[in-house]
């Protein structure tokens, strides 16, 4: 049984395929259209996916789309009643909604193909219970308290639920306009980050400041007694005017939603490109922490209504890794996790796993701690890549690029590497990365100005041997998908400066063994002392790099010193 899931229409764009419930390929539209984030029909990466299973559409048995328009159908008529919603913001819905329920016509057109010869069932899954599938049916829990959470999705922006075996019952929800995605995004537009999915910024710019601003917070949004939360609408404009959102040429944009009352409680906003005053910082700090309570006021009510010590939890603000550290020192949970693509574009898969376990009673998967889903170069490939470009190039054994590579980091090298299929989800963790020793103490400025060129204050995070997790972090967990931000044990801040943040904590992602990756850190490790690498993704204002065509060609346009390709080495010419 073949399964197809996609996310369309929207940002994080992607596809997944499952064969008889396991993972075949998953990736998102961005990495082969070379656009962040990248919106509307993922045409690329349901080609991918059906090439890695071998297979043509004809042959899949079902299509899920993680979009329900008739989800909360009569909850939007009475919002657009209630709150006199603007004729445009009705005909974009409209509009959007026809669009997701053509999806065959869309997949004729865009494989070339006749739509009668597409016999899958197509299967529309609500937007929040195709996050819950992400998670839950992923995680090595047979039972656990499942929370999604983001900007919204069919009409709603938070969604809490109980997974046993392989069902999930919904327990709760919170309805449009209210959310906490929507709190953030706009916060974050406020402080002059514009771009969808800037958000991420505010979480690297929260440790300078100090919480100055959570009474401020505190008026924007309201913690509820049931556990739950409602924003001050007056401070937000999406509610009467809608989220105006457009995607030309696939580029997702969002319009401001912040109101000038927003101004007149924490002043003018900063323009993009102005000076980071402490101001921003503070208020940056202040965004950070009061999300934090809110996740916690959520989880804590949902952990005393069910009992279960584990929670799974997705959507795009489950994405904030430094919330997510915080997580089980927070509530009475015990055990936490969070999925490689827990933002939109993991609704593919989840979309797809809800199909197979919640509708169609199958089996569940073994636990998925691997993102190695996406596009796998081949030797070949490689090889004639660099022999079009005119480079010079060694090719290793195993043993002799292990021992090569690891020399070069030891001597301060920046090597792009790039390994094996690509990893699904926002993060590079060691398959398309930069990687550099985490002892230097000017790697940080450096990878920030002259090889990612971005904001100085962005930290960098640290891939560790998972056997040496106690050693240099506060606590000992698995966060195979970089999910987690940690306190790095005071003693060795000294050692890996690369990687630890101002405020002490690392972003870290645990190696196991297995995989070339592992083996590279554990070189490093011998040569060294240090079982940590600095590792970061292999772009520059770009989508990870998906080709070896794209990893060249970022490596000879930024000032990285070693490029790695599979088993070939690419140097700077002396």
């Amino acid at each position: 049984m073949y399964i197809l899931g996609i996310n369309a229409y929207h940002g994080d764009s992607s596809a997944c395929i499952l064969k008889d419930g396991k993972m075949i390929a998953a990736t998102e539209e961005e990495r082969f259209r070379r656009i962040k984030h990248w919106a509307g029909f993922p045409t690329e990466a349901i080609k991918f996916c059906l090439r890695e299973a071998a297979i043509e559409i004809e042959e899949v048995d079902y299509v899920t789309i993680s979009r329900n328009p008739s989800a909360n159908l009569h909850k939007k008529v009475l919002h657009s009643i209630k709150n006199l919603v603007s004729a445009k913001a009705i005909k974009d819905r409209l509009a959007n909604r026809k669009k997701v329920g053509g999806v065959k016509s869309e997949l004729s057109k865009a494989l070339g193909v006749d739509e009668s010869v597409i016999k899958a069932e197509v299967h529309n899954i609500e937007h929040h219970r195709s996050h819950l599938g992400s998670t839950f049916f992923a995680s090595p829990f047979e039972e656990s308290a499942i929370l999604s959470i983001d900007g919204f999705g069919d009409f709603t922006s938070t969604m809490t639920a109980m997974g046993k075996g392989n069902q999930v019952e919904v327990l709760d929800s919170v309805i449009y306009p209210h959310s906490a995605g929507i709190f953030y995004t706009a916060l974050t537009q406020y402080l002059g980050f514009p771009h969808y999915g800037d958000e991420y910024k505010v979480m690297g710019l929260a440790p300078y400041g100090e919480a100055k601003y959570l009474k401020e917070m505190r008026e924007i949004i309201h913690l509820k007694e049931n556990g739950l939360f409602e924003l001050n609408l007056k401070y937000f404009t999406h509610a009467k005017e809608g989220v105006s959102m457009s995607w030309e040429g696939g580029n997702p944009h969002i319009e401001s939603i912040f109101s000038e009352e927003l101004e007149k409680l924490l002043g003018p906003a900063r323009k993009k490109g102005e000076e980071l005053t402490q101001k921003h910082k503070d208020i940056a700090t202040s965004v950070q922490r009061m999300t934090e309570e809110l996740i916690f006021h959520i989880l804590n009510h949902l952990q005393k209504k069910i009992g279960s010590k584990n929670i799974c939890i997705a959507g795009g603000v489950a994405q904030n890794s430094v919330a997510n550290g915080k997580v089980l020192e927070n509530t009475t949970f015990e055990n936490i996790y969070i999925p490689s693509a827990g933002h939109d574009a993991g609704t593919a898969m989840g979309s797809a796993l809800w199909l197979y376990n919640q509708e169609l009673k199958k089996d569940r998967m073994p636990v998925v701690y691997d993102a190695y889903t996406g596009y796998q170069a081949t030797d070949e490939e490689i090889e004639q890549t660099l022999k079009n470009a005119e480079v010079d190039f060694e090719r290793f054994e195993e043993d002799e690029l292990i021992d090569q590579v690891s020399d070069e980091l030891v001597a301060g090298k920046v090597i792009g590497w790039y390994q094996g299929r690509a990893e699904f989800g926002p993060r590079a963790l060691g398959h398309r990365s930069i990687l550099v020793d985490p002892r230097r103490t000017d790697a940080k400025d450096l990878l920030n100005a002259k090889i990612k060129r971005r904001e100085s204050f962005r930290p960098f995070a640290p891939s560790i041997l998972e056997e040496y997790v106690p050693e240099y972090f506060e606590k000992t967990d698995k966060v195979p998908f970089m999910e987690k931000v940690y306190p790095i044990r005071k003693e060795k801040h000294d050692e890996i400066p690369a990687v630890t943040h101002v405020d002490g904590t690392g972003r870290l992602q645990t190696v196991s063994k297995g995989d070339r990756y592992y083996d590279l850190i554990e070189k490093f490790r011998q040569k060294t002392g240090t079982p940590i690498l600095l590792n970061t993704s292999f772009n520059e204002n770009e989508p990870i790099v998906n080709t070896p065509k794209e990893a060249l060609d970022c490596y000879l346009r930024t000032e990285m010193d070693i490029l790695v390709l599979g088993n070939y080495v690419v140097s700077r010419k002396k």
